[in-house]
């Protein structure tokens, strides 16, 4: 009964600690216990507001998001043109394209300030990777 109201009170007092870290916990202190023993007398918490789904916090943060990638285009000399496209999630729509033989930090810093004009700049900026043709990935 001792140890029951000891692990009662080590979950209501460290919300974050699961059931191996208040077993191990119980376990400095001298007492054998099993990890599923932990987890049946654990206080159980109820959330008041459930928080909210991926798929609601991705509808909630569309109109304020966006994808920018880099790509790699062949040239008729055999040359390869480095693409840079910036989509725009709510509308799914192009927001800017630009291209260039030697892409530099610079370069694409100047491209996003481009896409996005002072009077709409994204909250978040979603990065995906293309592998090329080589199989080396570029990431913007």
């Amino acid at each position: 009964m001792e140890l029951i109201v000891l692990i009662r009170r080590l979950s209501q007092e460290n919300v974050l600690w699961g059931a191996p870290r208040i077993h191990d916990e119980l376990a400095l202190l001298g007492h054998d216990v099993a990890v599923s023993t932990v987890a049946k007398y654990m206080v159980r918490r109820r959330n008041s507001k459930p928080s909210q789904s991926w798929k609601t916090f991705i509808q909630n943060q569309m109109a304020e998001s966006a994808a920018c990638d880099f790509f790699v285009v062949p040239s008729l000399t055999f040359d390869l043109l480095f693409c840079f496209v910036v989509l725009s999630h709510d509308r799914r729509q192009i927001l800017h394209v630009n291209e260039t033989r030697h892409p530099t930090a610079v370069w694409t810093a100047g491209q996003v300030v481009e896409a996005f004009p002072s009077i709409r700049r994204p909250g978040i900026c979603i990065e995906t990777g293309i592998r090329s043709s080589a199989g080396s990935s570029r990431r913007t």
